[in-house]
């Protein structure tokens, strides 16, 4: 029998552990599974995967342990998202990781991320400690 996750993967030029997993049915529906997506067509819509792969590729995101953090490609670490979604996921994770190193306060991250005019993760409003804490951990 197959399996319509697993074959639209393949169709977008997706191997391993995303095929892997939607063919043990641990992927039950082609979504970018991201806190925060950004594609304009919506978190259903991929576009095939090409050399570089454009933002709207599908990706398969370390989570909850980053790569950086010794995390792989296992079914228990992975979920489906954009190019860009991971790469902005990972980009606010790894910046607030290293003020949090610097012993700085969520206020005190949400005001430099402010200052600085840091987009949040859903482009609109401002940082505060509970959204800080929100990008840092989803």
């Amino acid at each position: 029998m197959g399996n319509a996750v697993a074959d639209r993967l393949r169709e977008l030029g997706v191997r391993g552990v995303l095929v892997q997993m939607a063919q043990r049915r641990q992927i039950v529906e082609l979504r970018c599974e991201m806190p925060a997506c950004y594609c304009h067509k919506g978190r259903a819509h991929f576009d095939r995967k090409s050399h570089p792969p454009g933002p709207w590729a599908p990706s398969a995101d370390h989570y909850p342990r980053l790569k950086s953090d010794g995390g792989r490609l296992d079914p228990w670490n992975v979920r489906l998202a954009h190019v860009r979604c991971n790469q902005e996921d990972y980009t606010w994770r790894m910046r607030i990781r290293r003020m949090l190193e610097q012993k700085m306060s969520l206020e005190e991250i949400a005001e430099t991320l402010n200052d600085k005019r840091v987009r949040t993760p859903h482009g609109s409003g401002k940082w505060s400690a509970n959204t800080v804490r929100k990008a840092f951990v989803s």
